[in-house]
């Protein structure tokens, strides 16, 4: 039987324009959200947690990986796309230059790291951390951008912003094989 392994995106953080956004960490809506998650998984011996080495990542993460009993697994290389060329964006101007990051994915759009290249980066750390742990089941928290990238790849649908989660704190469940996606993006709050 092929193990399952799930994708979740971090849920909601503290902006704070004058901190790197790497360095950014989970608000209070986002640890309750993830406490509250963790507290119905319950235990989660057998799995194993993998965690991009973003900070809102890891606070996704921790909760989880102590229900496993085992270290959370960091991967820097599983990080959101890369957008230090501009920095901070206002709500508005992110929603813009995101739009045309999905729209147009072998392009830097502002700098910021292309769709294309960042989907090819989470695919390998994926697969990477998927042979690593082999008939594990694996919990990926990440990003909700370079997670759509992912998404788009298991489920064999081009690069486009039409398979976005709907807000921070959303899963989805693939196959760990790489095979397929068996359930697609949900908030976090389903997730059991």
């Amino acid at each position: 039987m092929i193990a399952q392994a799930i994708y979740l995106s971090h849920p909601e953080v503290e902006i704070d324009p004058n901190t790197p956004v790497p360095e950014w960490g989970l608000s209070g809506v986002g640890r309750a959200r993830t406490a509250a998650l963790a507290a119905r998984l319950g235990d989660l011996s057998g799995w194993s947690v993998v965690s991009s080495g973003e900070q809102k990542a890891i606070e996704t993460g921790e909760p989880l990986a102590a229900l496993t009993g085992k270290p959370l697994i960091i991967r820097a290389d599983m990080h959101e796309n890369d957008r230090s060329a501009t920095g901070y964006q206002p709500r508005a101007a992110f929603e813009a230059l995101a739009d045309a990051f999905f729209a147009q994915p072998d392009v830097s759009v502002q700098g910021w790291e292309s769709a294309r290249a960042a989907q090819m980066r989470i695919v390998q750390e994926v697969r990477a951390a998927v042979l690593e742990h082999p008939d594990i089941p694996l919990i990926f928290t990440g990003h909700g951008g370079v997670g759509t990238l992912l998404y788009c790849h298991l489920a064999g649908h081009p690069i486009s912003r039409r398979w976005d989660q709907t807000g921070g704190g959303h899963w989805f469940r693939f196959a760990a094989d790489m095979s397929s996606v068996e359930q697609g993006w949900a908030a976090m709050e389903t997730l059991s």
